[in-house]
Formats: structure tokens, C-alpha cells, sequence
């Protein structure tokens, strides 16, 4: 908006010109309007800073007062979608209680939008890991509800994950299946978003034509209806399409439209950062240096404002690629090599090769050729890995066969019809030759079956009763038990509020956190379908946060756990849960002092005949020589239950802290 008001007020003089005047006076005559323009940009600006900064105040105030659920999950989702565009760290730990209190409640209206925002967040991070298992909670959630919008955004967002992950059949089968909730609800505005990453879908796989089509027919589509937030995205895909057809002049005229309509609807910074460094791509295509190198500039400044980590990889490599073409290698390489580490760390592999080969030519310009040849061999390997991800045949099926779908509809019903008459017909000849044999006893085996039906039917009856009377007091079970273990959790609270000794205090913590392990356990289960399993993932992340929450370090420490959905019973979950819990208490204790900041990390998983637990940090680690700290009672509570487990435990401190577990006895479910 600003580039364009202060483009038309010179235009607008320019048109009408300067009778009588010199050129002194005209250059003084436009300095003059220009500092105008200015001074009513930036007051614009300030007015905008401070109405959020009071909308985010008044909707936080709101939240410590309100007492009804419903409204603080609805405050809730505002907070976090008004801080997903300014600060990914405090958009998550809005979400993250979103998600709690819609748990906690059941309200299935919420639970699929907060598990869909903390999805989008980790994906913003790049902790695709993350995103995909909450992505895949709100898919599930949304259909449970019958939410087929809700649905097709997910899958949305599915597609985009798989396609960072380089799953590109993986990714169009998703916006396939976006594309079709939204053809069946009549949604417009989403069919043309489908088309937008339709067009991207084909990109990748090398059908450059097909995807500017594509990206024109959603251009199209948004015209006609006046949708002009997914116009942006439209001209975004009919950019790209035409860079990769090389008619670097088209795409710079599509991503300028793009950007000038992002502008003028008030897009937020992560999104204009992609947009001025989609702009970059075509000024720098088309040799105009140092434009795309401004472009690329004003691109990183935004995404570092927005903590924006998707695009500081992507910008990154740009910055270190148009250093090389102008030959400021020096500079070129920081840029390089940061894009590569956090490109191999985010596991974005599809555009690992390319930035490979930017490393090994800016090595080569340096004169260092043994560097250079490290990573064109990287380039090499990665770029064969990439290219067997996906199959383009069986991708060119898949898209094929939607695309005549709706022609083959009525074919294959004419087909069914006339199938159908003929099975009809020969039913009828058969029917009528083995009527007169059936009929004679059917009286008497239909009274037999009649009989034996209602004896069944009223035994199913008693069964169903006493099945569903069992489960109702088994989960009442678990929920006494449950709320007897937050009772014990508080009245050691209450105790340890007495104490004035620390030593004292940290055992009364520590028992409350093992408390509440236990606790989680009891209520998953009576929480969930099966009353004989534990989901240790979903187990994992909740004992996690709860365990942060307690420590007040959920800014400053991350839990993951990579692992796919693994069930367990109750007696092996209980001490697993023990175990993991004194680990994470230990490594908020001792492994990150003075308030550092660093991750911890929880895999469980089948190796052969036994479970292998492994709990990591990159924190402190054990010091050689260093006096134990704390009682001991956690490391002895530890091997008991590994004890009990029949397990054994391997510690390793040369990066951080890894303790690694296998446990013999133990029952999955």
C-alpha cells in the first residue's frame, strides 16, 4: 500500500505538471509530498500497532476472568491466530491449552480447530513430525463431526506437509481429496484454493504447461466471484508455473500482482514475506541483481519480525545463490551453509540438491576443492534419493483418473443397469424352477429359524446390557481412581506449601509429578474407547506438557516424540510412565541451568523381542567427576521399575544426556 500511494499522488502531479515553475522547485514540490506521505504512512502504521496491541490486551484480560468454557476456548483460538501471525513460540502455548480445555471437555466443536492450529504452527517450525500427528487428530475430528470444510483444510494442509517431506503422490492425494469435500458442499472459494495447489502438485511433478493452466483456470474462477484473498494465491501459482516454463517476464508480472493485492488487503508479514521473496525469484531469473537482492532483503526482515522458520530456509538460500551470481562468494557462503543445516535438520528434501550444488560452486569460486566436491557427491546422492521418491506414472494415474472421473459417471451406470437386468432375468428363470420345491418347507424351517432368532435375540439383548454395565463401571473405576490420585496430588501440594526446607519441597514436587503420571494413565482410559490400552504418544505428549507446566518451562524447553501410535496395557504403561517421568524431571532440573533454552526428546518402539525406550537432551550433560545431585531416590526409583520390566539401561553423556532402555516383559494391547 505504501509504494502504490506514494506511485500515484507523483503520477498524479506528474499528469498535471508545474507551469511557471523551475526544476529546483519541482524536485523541492515532490521532496515535499513525499515526506507528507510519509509522515501519514507511519502515523497509519502507529494508529494499526496500537489498536492490536489493545486488541490482544483486552482479549488476554478477558481470558483470566472468564470462567465458562466455551468462551475461553473461543478466546483462546483468537489469541493464537492473532499470535500465530506475530510470534510462532506464544501461538503455541495458546494452542497447546486449547487443546487441553477442549479435552478436558470433550467439546468436539474444538478439539479438531486447536488440534488444525497446533498443526499449523509445528508446520510453520518445520517440526513436520508434529504437525502431521496433530493434522491427522483434526482430520479424524472434524469427520467424527461431519464437518467436510473442516476436513478439506486439513487434508489442505496434509498435502503441503507431504510435499516438504517430498511425498509428492502422497501431497496430491490429499488436495484430491480436499478438492472433492469441496466439490460436494459447493464451496467456491475452496474449489479455486484446490486448483491453486493442484497447480503446484503437477509442478513438481515436471508438467510445467498443465500447471499454469491450472493456476489460469483458479485466476478464472476467483475473477468471476470476487474472491480476492485467493486471487493472491492464484497469480502465486501462475508465477511459479511460468518460472519454471522460463518466462521469467510473466511470472515477475504475476508475482507483482500478487504482491500489490496482498498489499492493499493487509496480508500479514509471514505471507508478504513469501510474496517479495516469490518476486525476488523472477528479478533475479531475469538478471536484475540487484532488485531481487532488495526484494530478497525486505523478504528476510519480515519472516525474522514473524519468527517465520519455514521461510528463513528458503530465504536463506536465495541470499547465498544471488551472492554467488554477483560474485560476493564470501558473503554468499554463511548464507549457504545455514540454509543447508537447517534444510537437512527440518528434513525438506526435495531442495537439499539444489542447495548442494549452490555450496559446491561457491566453494569451487573459493578455491577450496575438496569442499566442493564433498557436496556435489551430496547433491548427487540426494537428488537419486529424491528422485525415487515418487512414481510420475503412477501420479499421472491418479490426477487422470479424477479428471475423467465425472466422464465415466454415467458410462458405468448405463454398464450397472443393463448388468443388473441381466442378473434379474437369470434370477427369475432360477427362482421360478426352485419355487415349488422351496415352498412345500419353508413353512416349517422359517418357524424353526423364528424360534431360534427371538432365543438369540433376547440372549444378545441380556449380553449388550451386561457388556455396556461393565464398561460404565470399569470407566467409573478409572475415574475414581483418577480423581483419588489428583486428591493425594493436592493434599502433598498442600503439605509441600508448609515446608520451608527445599530439599524437602523438591521430594514433595517430585512425588506430585509421579502422582500425576498415574493419574494421565487412568484418565486416557477412561477418556477413550479401549479400556485396556494406553496410546503412549498421545500418553507421552500430556505427561510432557504437564511436567513443563509444573517447572514453568514450556518457553524455553521442547518436548518431541517421534514415534508412531504404539498401544500398551496398563501394568507395562504405569512404569514406563514412571520412568519417563523422573527423566523429564531430572533433565528441567539439571540439564539446562541458568535458564537455558533446549529440547528433549521421547522414542518408544518394538526392536525385535522388546520395547526400546529412549529419553534424550541436548542440555549440560553429566560432568566428568561432578558430585550426584539430589537425593538419589529418582535413580533408584528407575531401576526398580526397569527392574520390574525385566529391562536393562545404557547411559550416554557425550552430547547432552541419552538413556537408553529395553524392556523384555511387557504387553501391547
Amino acid at each position: 500500500m505504501k509504494p502504490l500511494l506514494l506511485r500515484g499522488v507523483l503520477a498524479w502531479v506528474s499528469r498535471r505538471g508545474f507551469p511557471h515553475t523551475t526544476s529546483q522547485t519541482q524536485e523541492i514540490f515532490f521532496l515535499k509530498i513525499k515526506i507528507a506521505v510519509f509522515a501519514f504512512i507511519c502515523f497509519m502504521l502507529t494508529a494499526k500497532v496500537f489498536s492490536q496491541d489493545y486488541e490482544i490486551k483486552n482479549l488476554l484480560d478477558s481470558l483470566e476472568t472468564t470462567t465458562v468454557a466455551e468462551k475461553k476456548l473461543e478466546l483462546l483460538s483468537n489469541i493464537t491466530d492473532y499470535y500465530s501471525l506475530k510470534d510462532l513460540d506464544k501461538a503455541i502455548i495458546y494452542a497447546r491449552k486449547g487443546v487441553f480445555l477442549s479435552d478436558k471437555n470433550k467439546n468436539t466443536k474444538w478439539q479438531p480447530r486447536f488440534y488444525e492450529m497446533k498443526g499449523r504452527i509445528h508446520a510453520n517450525m518445520i517440526q513436520l513430525d508434529s504437525a502431521s500427528f496433530y493434522f491427522s487428530k483434526a482430520e479424524k475430528g472434524y469427520q467424527k463431526i461431519g464437518d467436510k470444510k473442516g476436513q478439506a483444510t486439513t487434508y489442505f494442509k496434509i498435502g503441503w506437509v507431504h510435499k516438504k517431506k517430498g511425498e509428492l503422490q502422497k501431497a496430491l492425494e490429499a488436495d484430491l481429496k480436499a478438492l472433492k469435500l469441496m466439490e460436494s458442499i459447493g464451496d467456491k472459494m475452496g474449489i479455486a484454493g484446490a486448483n491453486s495447489r493442484l497447480s503446484q502438485d503437477v509442478l513438481l511433478q515436471g508438467r510445467k504447461q498443465e500447471a499454469l493452466d491450472y493456476a489460469k483456470k483458479t485466476i478464472a474462477i476467483c475473477e468471476k466471484n470476487n474472491f480476492q484473498r485467493e486471487l493472491v494465491f492464484a497469480y502465486t501459482a501462475a508465477g511459479d508455473a511460468s518460472i519454471a516454463l522460463s518466462n521469467y517476464q510473466q511470472a515477475l508480472e504475476y508475482f507483482e500482482k500478487a504482491l500489490n493485492e496482498a498489499i492493499n488487503q493487509g496480508f500479514d508479514a509471514m505471507s508478504l514475506s513469501d510474496f517479495y521473496n516469490n518476486r525476488g525469484n523472477a528479478l533475479k531469473r531475469l538478471g536484475r541483481y540487484p532488485e531481487a537482492l532488495q526484494n530478497y532483503k525486505e523478504s528476510l526482515r519480515l519472516a525474522q519480525e514473524s519468527n517465520y522458520q519455514n521461510a528463513l530456509n528458503t530465504i536463506g538460500a536465495n541470499l547465498g545463490e544471488i551472492n554467488l551470481l554477483v560474485g560476493n562468494y564470501e558473503e554468499a557462503l554463511p548464507y549457504q551453509l545455514e540454509t543447508i543445516r537447517l534444510t537437512e535438520e527440518s528434513g525438506d528434501l526435495p531442495n537439499l540438491p539444489e542447495n548442494y550444488m549452490h555450496a559446491s560452486t561457491i566453494y569451487e569460486k573459493l578455491g577450496n576443492y575438496p569442499a566442493a566436491l564433498e557436496y556435489q557427491k551430496k547433491a548427487r546422492i540426494m537428488g537419486d534419493s529424491v528422485a525415487a521418491l515418487e512414481s510420475d506414472r503412477n501420479m499421472s494415474e491418479l490426477l487422470t483418473q479424477y479428471e475423467t472421473e465425472k466422464k465415466e459417471q454415467t458410462i458405468t451406470t448405463q454398464n450397472a443397469q443393463i448388468a443388473q437386468q441381466k442378473r434379474t432375468q437369470t434370477l427369475y428363470v432360477i427362482l421360478a424352477a426352485l419355487l415349488a420345491i422351496i415352498v412345500f418347507g419353508m413353512f416349517f424351517i422359517l418357524q424353526n429359524i423364528r424360534k431360534k432368532r427371538k432365543a438369540l435375540a433376547i440372549l444378545n439383548t441380556e449380553l449388550d446390557a451386561k457388556n455396556k454395565q461393565n464398561e460404565l463401571l470399569l470407566k467409573e473405576i478409572h475415574h475414581r481412581v483418577k480423581n483419588n490420585l489428583e486428591m493425594v496430588k493436592s493434599l502433598i501440594a498442600l503439605q509441600s506449601a508448609q515446608l520451608t526446607d527445599t530439599a524437602s519441597k523438591e521430594a514433595m514436587l517430585a512425588s506430585q509429578n509421579r502422582v500425576q503420571s498415574m493419574g494421565i494413565i487412568h484418565q486416557k482410559l477412561y477418556q477413550g474407547n479401549n479400556l485396556g490400552a494406553i496410546e503412549m504418544k498421545d500418553y507421552f505428549l500430556n505427561l510432557g506438557e504437564g511436567v513443563l507446566d509444573t517447572f514453568n518451562a514450556e518457553q524455553k524447553v521442547r518436548i518431541e516424540c517421534a514415534m508412531d501410535e504404539l498401544n500398551l496395557d496398563v501394568d507395562t504403561a504405569v512404569p514406563i510412565g514412571l520412568i519417563v517421568n523422573e527423566l523429564l524431571t531430572n533433565a528441567l532440573k539439571y540439564a539446562f541451568p541458568d535458564g537455558n533454552s533446549g529440547k528433549i526428546d521421547i522414542s518408544l518402539k518394538h526392536e525385535k523381542d522388546a520395547l526400546q525406550l529412549r529419553v534424550s537432551d541436548n542440555g549440560i550433560g553429566k560432568m566428568e567427576g561432578a558430585v550426584p545431585k539430589g537425593t538419589g531416590f529418582g535413580t533408584q526409583l528407575i531401576r526398580l521399575l526397569t527392574q520390574q520390566l525385566n529391562g536393562t539401561m545404557h547411559e550416554d553423556h557425550s552430547h547432552g544426556t541419552t538413556l537408553l532402555f529395553h524392556f523384555k516383559n511387557y504387553v501391547t494391547a
